[in-house]
C-alpha cells in the first residue's frame, strides 16, 4: 500500500498561478510593514491557494506481478542430428524446474519450428517475439534460447528486441562437428532450349581443410549429365543442356564424408525455365483448298510458331504457254527446304499434297530421316491419299501408320473419341465430347485406310479411323484422314473445337512435355503436394513419394477421369520433393531450392554471440556443461547478467494497482474551518 499527494485545481493553472503571484506579493508587503496580524493574514493567503488548488491524499493498494523468462526451444529439422534432441529436451526440462523454483517467475516455453513449409530457416527471434507479445516490456526477465546456433533472423540491433533484459544461447551439439556441403554461387534462371547453361557451385567440407578432389554427379530432371572432378573450397562450373521448355530442375550432388552429420546438404537443385526460341513449322499445300486457311490462321495466331506456308498453285506439268518472266509465283525452294534446312524446322504439314513432280524421291527419304531422328511430320489427307500421286506411294509410306485402301466414305457422320482417345492428352477431355453424339458439327467425307501401327484417337462411321498418332525412331507422325476439319472452323452446325484439337495435335508431334502419353507430373495446390499420372493404361501403382526429410511415402492414386489419376499428400516440408510411379519420376520444390535450413548444420555460438554479448547474456554449451545446464541467478542490479556456470533473470519490480483511496484536504467542512480559523486568528491578533 502507498499514499500520495494529488492536486486537481478548481481553477486553470495559468489563473491560479496569477493568484499565488499576488498572494506572495501581499504577504511579502504585510510582513515588509511589520502589520499587526501579518503572519496570521499570510497563512491565510495560502489556506485559500491550497483550497483553489485542491490537494488530495492519495491511497494506492498494489498486487506485485511476477517476472516473465522465455525458454525458446529450437524445433527446427537441423536438431535432429546427432544427439541434438536428446540434449535439447534434456535441458529444457532441467531448465524449466530451475525457473519454477524461483517462485516469482512465469515461465514461457516457446517452440520454434521450421517445418511448417511456409518459413525458410530457423526464426527463434520472430517466436520469441510472439510468444511474448501480450507481456510488458517491463516483465521481461530475460530469455533462454536452446537450439544449435544456426538462426536465420538475429536482429542486428537489441533494441528491435522490443525488451531490456539478456538473451542466454544453450547450444547443442559437439564442437568439432564435420559436415561436407555443396552451394550454388551462380546459376540462370532461365535458358534457350536446345542451348546450355553453364552453372558454378562449390563445395565445402567445414571442420576439414580445402583441397579434396571428388567427383560431383549433375542431373537434369533426374537423370545424370555430367559427372565432373572438383576441388573442395574451389569453385567448379559445369554446362547442362536446357532440353524442354518449363522448370528444368538441375542438381549437383557430391558423396558424403565419413562421419559427416548429414547428407542432406550434399544435394544442391536450381530450377532453370526453358524457353524456347521459335517454334519453326513448314506447311505445304499440295493445292488451294478450303481447309488451309484453317491450319495457316491456326499456326500463325501462336507467337512461338515461326510459319513457312508454300502452296503449289503451278505444278511443273502445267504448260500454257505464259512466258516465265511474266509469271508472279514464287519458286519452291525445294533443295534448301528438304535438304539443306529440314533439320531446322519442328513440324512439317503436308495439307492435301500429292505427287505432282515437285519433290524429287530423294527429298522424300530425308523426311523419313529427318523424322526418325526426331522431327515431326503431320499429313492432313483428302482424296489425294488415294489417288495414285498419294504420299503413301512414296518413302513416306515406311513411316505412315495406315495404308488407304482405296475407296473414300462419303457420308454425313459426327467424329467420335476412341477408347484410347479418351486418354490420349491430345484429344482428352475435348469441349463436346462428353455427350454421345459429341456436341460439334458432322463431317461428310473419310479416306478409308487400313490402320498398321500407332494410336487411333479419333474415329468416324464403322469404327474408321478419322486421326491416327504415332512414334517412329526419335520422331512423331500425325495422319489425319478427314478434310472437313474446316467445317468446324467455319462454325457449321455450331462448329467444333478444331483450336483445342489441332493445337494440341501440333504441340504434341514438337513434343510439349505436358502432351506426353505417359508423363508424371508433381506439383503444389495450397497446402497439399498432388501427384498426378497421364496414361494410357488401364491402371497405376501406387505412387512412391519422398520428402526432403523423413521416410518415403506410399500414395494410392485415384483415377479423376480416363487418362488422369491423382493422389495428394500434405506438402509440409521446404525443399526437394520427389515421386517415381512405375519407371517415371518426377520433381518438385516446396520453398526455396536449398533450404536455409540446411545450408549450414554445425553447431556454432558465433551466431548468436553479438545480440547476447549486447544483452549482457551468455553462451554455453551444454555437451561441456557438468551440471546439464547452468544455475539460474536473479540480479537485480548491475551489467553482467552471465558466469562462467551460471546465467542471470533481470528481477523486476512490478505491480498493479487493484484499490485506489481519495481523501480531499480543502473540501468541505475541513478546509472551511481551516480557512475561518486562520481568518478568525488573523482578527483577533489585529484587534489586541
Amino acid at each position: 500500500m502507498t499514499y500520495g499527494l494529488t492536486f486537481d485545481p478548481f481553477i486553470p493553472l495559468p489563473a491560479l498561478l496569477a493568484a499565488a503571484g499576488v498572494a506572495a506579493l501581499l504577504a511579502g508587503l504585510l510582513l515588509a510593514t511589520r502589520t499587526r496580524g501579518a503572519v496570521f493574514r499570510a497563512l491565510a493567503l495560502c489556506a485559500g491557494l491550497l483550497a483553489l488548488a485542491n490537494p488530495s491524499l492519495t491511497r494506492e493498494e498494489r498486487e506485485p506481478l511476477t517476472s516473465v523468462a522465455a525458454v525458446v526451444v529450437d524445433k527446427s529439422a537441423s536438431q535432429d542430428f546427432g544427439d541434438r534432441t536428446a540434449q535439447t529436451e534434456a535441458a529444457r526440462t532441467a531448465l524449466v524446474e530451475r525457473l519454477q523454483r524461483m517462485g516469482n517467475v512465469e515461465v514461457r516455453v516457446i517452440e520454434a519450428n521450421a517445418r511448417d513449409g511456409e518459413s525458410d530457416g530457423t526464426r527463434l527471434f520472430a517466436a520469441l517475439s510472439a510468444g511474448l507479445a501480450d507481456v510488458p516490456p517491463e516483465r521481461v526477465a530475460g530469455a533462454v534460447m536452446i537450439t544449435d546456433g544456426r538462426i536465420h533472423d538475429v536482429p542486428s540491433n537489441p533494441s528491435a528486441l522490443g525488451f531490456s533484459a539478456p538473451v542466454h544461447g544453450l547450444i547443442t551439439g559437439r564442437s568439432g562437428e564435420k559436415d561436407r556441403r555443396v552451394a550454388l554461387e551462380k546459376a540462370p534462371r532461365f535458358g534457350i532450349v536446345g542451348q546450355r547453361q553453364a552453372l558454378t557451385f562449390r563445395v565445402t567440407d567445414e571442420g576439414l581443410p580445402a583441397g579434396t578432389r571428388l567427383t560431383a554427379t549433375v542431373r537434369r530432371d533426374g537423370e545424370v549429365v555430367a559427372t565432373p572432378v572438383v576441388t573442395t573450397g574451389q569453385p567448379a562450373t559445369v554446362e547442362v543442356e536446357i532440353t524442354h521448355a518449363g522448370p528444368n530442375i538441375v542438381e549437383v550432388e557430391v558423396p558424403p564424408l565419413a562421419d559427416e552429420l548429414t547428407p542432406m546438404n550434399n544435394r544442391v537443385a536450381v530450377s532453370i525455365d526453358g524457353v524456347r526460341d521459335k517454334l519453326r513449322v513448314l506447311l505445304v499445300s499440295g493445292e488451294p483448298n478450303v481447309g488451309e486457311r484453317t491450319w495457316r490462321n491456326l499456326l500463325k495466331s501462336d507467337a512461338n510458331v515461326d510459319l513457312v506456308h508454300f502452296t503449289i498453285l503451278r505444278p511443273p506439268e502445267k504448260q500454257d504457254g505464259t512466258p516465265i518472266n511474266e509469271l508472279s509465283l514464287i519458286a519452291f525452294p525445294t533443295r534448301e527446304l528438304f535438304q539443306t534446312k529440314i533439320r531446322d524446322f519442328d513440324l512439317i504439314i503436308f495439307d492435301r499434297y500429292s505427287q505432282q513432280g515437285v519433290l524429287p524421291q530423294v527429298y522424300f527419304d530425308n523426311i523419313v530421316r529427318y523424322v526418325r531422328a526426331g522431327g515431326a511430320i503431320l499429313v492432313a489427307a483428302g482424296t489425294d491419299y488415294v489417288e495414285p500421286g498419294s504420299l503413301y506411294n512414296t518413302p513416306l509410306e515406311e513411316i505412315l501408320p495406315a495404308a488407304p485402301t482405296g475407296a473414300t466414305t462419303e457420308q454425313p457422320f459426327r467424329t467420335q473419341l476412341t477408347n484410347p482417345g479418351k486418354r490420349h492428352p491430345v484429344t482428352r477431355a475435348l469441349p463436346g465430347a462428353e455427350t454421345d453424339p459429341p456436341s460439334w458439327s458432322r463431317f461428310f467425307r473419310v479416306i478409308d485406310a487400313e490402320a498398321r501401327s500407332g494410336t487411333a484417337v479419333l474415329a468416324g462411321p464403322q469404327d474408321k479411323p478419322v486421326l491416327i498418332l504415332d512414334r517412329v525412331g526419335e520422331g512423331r507422325v500425325a495422319l489425319l484422314l478427314s478434310d472437313h476439319f474446316w467445317l468446324w472452323a467455319r462454325g457449321y452446325e455450331g462448329g467444333g473445337p478444331y483450336i483445342d484439337l489441332l493445337r494440341r495435335l501440333s504441340h504434341w508431334l514438337m513434343k510439349e512435355p505436358d502432351l506426353e502419353e505417359e508423363r508424371l507430373r508433381l506439383f503444389t495446390s495450397g497446402r497439399e503436394l498432388v501427384v498426378e499420372r497421364q496414361t494410357m493404361a488401364d491402371t497405376v501403382p501406387p505412387a512412391r513419394i519422398t520428402p526432403p526429410t523423413g521416410p518415403e511415402r506410399t500414395l494410392t492414386m485415384t483415377q479423376v477421369e480416363p487418362g488422369l489419376w491423382r493422389a495428394t499428400t500434405p506438402a509440409d516440408q521446404l525443399g526437394l520433393w520427389r515421386a517415381a510411379n512405375g519407371n517415371l519420376n518426377a520433381l518438385a520444390n516446396i520453398g526455396p531450392l536449398n533450404p536455409r535450413e540446411f545450408a549450414e548444420v554445425t553447431s556454432t555460438k558465433e551466431v548468436l554471440a553479438p545480440m547476447s554479448t549486447a544483452t549482457g547474456g551468455g553462451i554455453w554449451r551444454l555437451a561441456d556443461l557438468s551440471g546439464g545446464v547452468p544455475r539460474v541467478v536473479a540480479v537485480s542490479t548491475g551489467e553482467r547478467l552471465a558466469g562462467e556456470d551460471w546465467l542471470g533473470l533481470r528481477t523486476r519490480d512490478v505491480s498493479v494497482v487493484t484499490g485506489i483511496g481519495l481523501f480531499p484536504v480543502f473540501a468541505g467542512l475541513t478546509g472551511l474551518l481551516l480557512l475561518l480559523g486562520l481568518i478568525s486568528l488573523s482578527w483577533i491578533r489585529e484587534g489586541r
